[in-house]
């Protein structure tokens, strides 16, 4: 959400930001919209102004007994109250015509922002490890296949419980999937100073509309019939927990952290990966989430994007971290970063991280603010979002990295006092 103060001061520098998203120049359509709410805020505020003098010269008319006149001035506030009345209600609708229009804009990137179109103009930032030498495989398996071949991945009875893009993992996988999801918690908690968190699975609309879910991508959730929204990730619990408060600078950065379902509809990616589990109806991810002031906020991101990137090099699956263009942006970003995992069953990479830095752009919709040590007056936070890790997408990632040729599949020795001590993963008998 945007300040129209700050757009009416630099109509300019919006449409150029917006440019840099492939968007037309807004601010004069944005611009005019405001106009037409402060011209009649003006005349409501004119109106009431009369109405309070009108009403004081009613008790001089009739301290005077000039009935006429006093007659004459009721009249006249019974017409401006009747106004008021109206036009108080025409204020709340030009209230709503200007934030409905602030609310589907997208936030503007940063300066150091590659322009672009779409993921082939993004850049890499850097690479770490080398895709792995599996030894005595010609052609790595991808997911499904060892999972399938194992016994231990069930995308045909999910299809009879849920339908498509669901999955059931039992004994072992099942097991590593809860493994690695302990695994990053217990490194974000303990190594990174992340605040781990219980948080709501379903939300209401302005949960949903603080970090920008709503209204604009409303077809990408699932919504329940009594009117919560299922969250697409921890960032719409986590980031809402300070939702219409004022904290103090003291207490920034806040650095909180969740693992939880996440739900998303998948709306417009029909046909893509419909195979195996790497976009799915349903899935578990750990999420980081920083609440900062303006000027921790860009050093914040690099940190919370190493902190997920050191899950990846404990893990020792290969990945490359890329800057994301304008084009290939979410919509409340400013800056990304995208973690790719090495998947040798694709034979390329894949993302398993986005870590944003989203300015006050979420602050402003959720009124969240803090008070800068020593002054009387508040500023919107600025937050930032990331994953540390999806959890399902790193099921992926080691089964297909740590694959051998008989099929079974080591686990990382990170992982194996999550397991029990488990040093393979080996077909059901």
């Amino acid at each position: 959400m945007f300040d129209i103060k700050w757009i009416r001061d630099n109509p300019e520098a919006f449409d150029a930001g917006l440019a840099r998203r492939g968007l037309g120049a807004l601010s004069a359509e944005l611009i005019a919209l405001d106009e037409a709410r402060r011209s009649h805020i003006t005349k409501l505020q004119e109106a009431q102004a009369r109405r309070n003098a009108a009403s004081k010269e009613i008790g001089k008319a009739k301290a005077s007994k000039d009935e006429a006149t006093a007659s004459a001035l009721m009249a006249e506030v019974a017409t401006l109250k009747e106004f008021l009345t109206s036009g108080e209600e025409e204020e709340r609708v030009l209230d709503g015509k200007l934030r409905d229009a602030l609310s589907v804009i997208p936030n503007l990137p940063l300066e150091d922002v590659p322009e672009g179109k779409d993921e082939k103009d993004n850049v890499e930032v850097r690479r770490v490890g080398e895709p792995p030498k599996l030894e005595g495989i010609n052609q790595p398996l991808q997911h499904f296949e060892l999972g399938e071949r194992l016994g231990l991945m069930d995308f045909e009875r999910a299809a009879k419980l849920s339908g498509a893009r669901f999955v059931v993992l039992r004994g072992a996988l099942a097991r590593l999937e809860r493994a690695l999801g302990a695994f990053m918690l217990d490194l974000q908690t303990g190594t990174n100073g992340y605040t781990e968190h219980i948080v709501p699975l379903l939300v209401r609309d302005d949960a949903a509309y603080g970090t920008a879910q709503l209204p604009k991508f409303s077809e990408d959730l699932f919504r329940t019939e009594n009117g919560f929204w299922l969250i697409p990730t921890a960032e719409v619990s986590l980031t809402n927990l300070v939702r219409e408060e004022i904290l103090d600078e003291d207490a920034l950065p806040m650095r909180l952290t969740a693992q939880t379902p996440c739900f998303r509809s998948e709306a417009g990616s029909a046909g893509r990966d419909t195979r195996g589990m790497i976009r799915q109806h349903q899935f578990t991810k750990v999420e980081l989430v920083s609440i900062t002031t303006a000027e921790q906020a860009l050093d914040e991101h690099e940190r919370m994007t190493a902190c997920a990137e050191e899950v990846l090099k404990r893990l020792g699956l290969p990945f490359r971290t890329m800057l994301l263009c304008t084009g290939d942006m979410g919509f409340a970003s400013r800056k990304t970063y995208d973690i790719e995992v090495w998947l040798p069953g694709e034979n390329t990479y894949r993302e398993i991280s986005s870590c944003s830095v989203c300015g006050d752009f979420q602050g402003r919709r959720m009124n969240a603010r803090y008070r800068p040590k020593g002054a009387k007056d508040t500023r919107f936070v600025h937050t930032l979002n990331g994953s540390g890790l999806a959890v399902g997408r790193t099921l992926i990632a080691v089964m297909e990295n740590y694959q051998q040729a008989d099929g079974s599949i080591l686990v990382p020795e990170v992982l194996r006092p999550y397991m029990g001590g488990l040093e393979r993963i080996e077909k059901v008998q």
